[in-house]
């Protein structure tokens, strides 16, 4: 433990946890002018990410825009980390005191293809789309750590704030091989933020998942002249699927599993001599979820016996579930409340109004997009994140604001559309705000960072030690090679 922080978690273990020291107004005021003398370049960034997407492990454009503007604003660049091409981390400041980290996600979604209108058009030529609001996410991370940097260079704040850049979020878990590189390792505290159609920065749980590729491998034969010579490979996709979801009926009620037929063979009159699935299963409990896992491992290698075929599979990513800090959310909250709720003008209503007559019955009112919801501590959310994984080796605080119409579920050309406009653009802008206070309060109030730390210890417990759900594998950077739909983290 570093030596600033020694007398401030005695302080803490004597008389509880701390509150955290406010920035003053002044330094609130030249922290939020930095971001916005920035928003311009933020939605250039921001958008042209958005009209080149590139999935998970190929975000080579992305990475190179985002490691540019950081560079330019003076931080100090390390590319290609563990194992990674993609992946950066880019460091400003001294080595004294916190080492506080942003997160920038950077990947697109297959199939999520969309212009920026509130219709249905996807763009020619353009196979993925940022369905999750990824160019938002890093745009707006960078955005934050820029204004940081200035504010601390200008009042001559100690510490040092790290940009992970982090790819391959929609399932191919990035961020845990980066912990298991140790790059995680000595900082304090992480603040992150996503894209969502509301506003708020209540600290939930979410579910932890392992995804992983089932291949089947069979004879080839003439499917009509000679099929008692063929194995089918398809055959056992199928069977095991049958397995799976009769499997259902005998889970927790709260076990997610989900797949695709990733390859069903080449042409229906031979038999097919190889197929694949994806699958992914997802639960609250990491350990529940290793448990179910381990039964549809059983269910393949049963599949494979009752067909004839060979059977092998990749686990492909494996992320915990977010384990929440009450003392980072409630910075986040009270930093959020002091920017706001970004503000539609007409046209950008009249854009929503149209979308949302695509979404089906009992959307929200457009008007929950300019509030900001109810702060609350452990509710449960049903998607995964690699940031879980995060959240289980430093303190980590989450931020979601509107960038969506009310009523847009992630993962859908609606989020694609509203990412690529403005209405995306003025949740970022609320995002990048709100990062940036908070990291500029937490760097001057080492009290926080030593309360957040004694809530995180007894969260995890005495005897926690990190393990990565995908073992001691490496990066999968050829899972998108194909640009099939796979099943993704989010």
């Amino acid at each position: 433990m570093r030596r600033w922080l020694y007398a401030t978690v005695a302080l803490v273990a004597l008389n509880g946890a701390a509150g955290a020291a406010e920035l003053s107004a002044p330094n609130q005021a030249k922290v939020l002018a930095n971001v916005e003398a920035y928003v311009p370049r933020m939605t250039d960034v921001a958008l042209e990410i958005w009209k080149m997407p590139e999935l998970g492990y190929q975000e080579t454009k992305t990475t190179a825009l985002l490691q540019g503007e950081l560079k330019k604003a003076g931080f100090t660049i390390q590319a290609g980390l563990a194992g990674i091409p993609t992946s950066f981390i880019a460091k400003a400041g001294t080595n004294d005191g916190p080492v506080i980290a942003i997160l920038a996600e950077m990947d697109s979604l297959p199939g999520m293809s969309n212009s920026a209108d509130p219709e249905r058009k996807p763009v020619a030529g353009v196979a993925s789309g940022h369905a999750c609001g990824h160019n938002l996410f890093g745009s707006g991370a960078v955005a934050a750590a820029i204004a940081v940097k200035k504010w601390m260079e200008e009042n001559n704040v100690h510490g040092q704030l790290r940009v992970y850049g982090t790819p391959a979020e929609e399932g191919g878990g990035g961020k845990s091989y980066m912990i298991s590189a140790g790059l995680f390792k000595d900082v304090d505290a992480t603040i992150y933020w996503h894209p969502a159609d509301a506003n708020n920065a209540s600290q939930d749980k979410n579910l932890a998942n392992i995804s992983a590729k089932f291949r089947f491998h069979g004879l080839a034969a003439h499917a009509a002249a000679a099929p008692e010579r063929g194995r089918s490979a398809l055959d056992a996709v199928e069977v095991m699927n049958v397995m799976v979801n009769y499997m259902r009926e005998h889970v927790l009620p709260d076990v997610r599993i989900h797949y695709v037929i990733t390859n069903g063979g080449a042409a229906p009159n031979i038999v097919p001599e190889f197929s694949e699935s994806y699958y992914v299963v997802r639960h609250p409990d990491p350990r529940v979820v290793a448990e179910v896992f381990d039964r549809i491992k059983k269910a393949a290698e049963g599949a494979a016996l009752g067909t004839g075929t060979k059977m092998d599979f990749e686990l492909i990513g494996g992320d915990y579930s977010l384990l929440p800090n009450d003392t980072l959310g409630k910075i986040m909250d009270a930093n959020l409340r002091k920017v706001g709720a970004p503000q539609w003008t007409a046209e950008e209503k009249t854009w929503a109004e149209k979308l949302q007559k695509t979404l089906g019955a009992d959307i929200p009112s457009i008007a929950t997009a300019q509030q900001i919801r109810p702060y609350r501590i452990n509710g449960q959310k049903y998607a995964s994140t690699d940031s879980g994984d995060v959240s289980w080796v430093t303190p980590l605080a989450t931020l979601n604001t509107a960038t969506w119409v009310p009523g847009t579920p992630a993962h859908s050309w609606q989020a694609t559309a509203a990412d690529g406009m403005s209405i995306g653009v003025k949740g970022a802008v609320v995002a990048a705000k709100t990062l940036a206070l908070t990291a500029a309060q937490l760097f001057q109030s080492p009290e926080a960072i030593a309360a957040a730390k004694a809530e995180f210890n007894k969260s995890r417990g005495p005897n926690f030690a990190y393990k990565p759900l995908v073992g001691e594998r490496k990066p999968p950077l050829d899972y998108r090679k194909n640009g099939a739909a796979a099943p993704d983290a989010g």
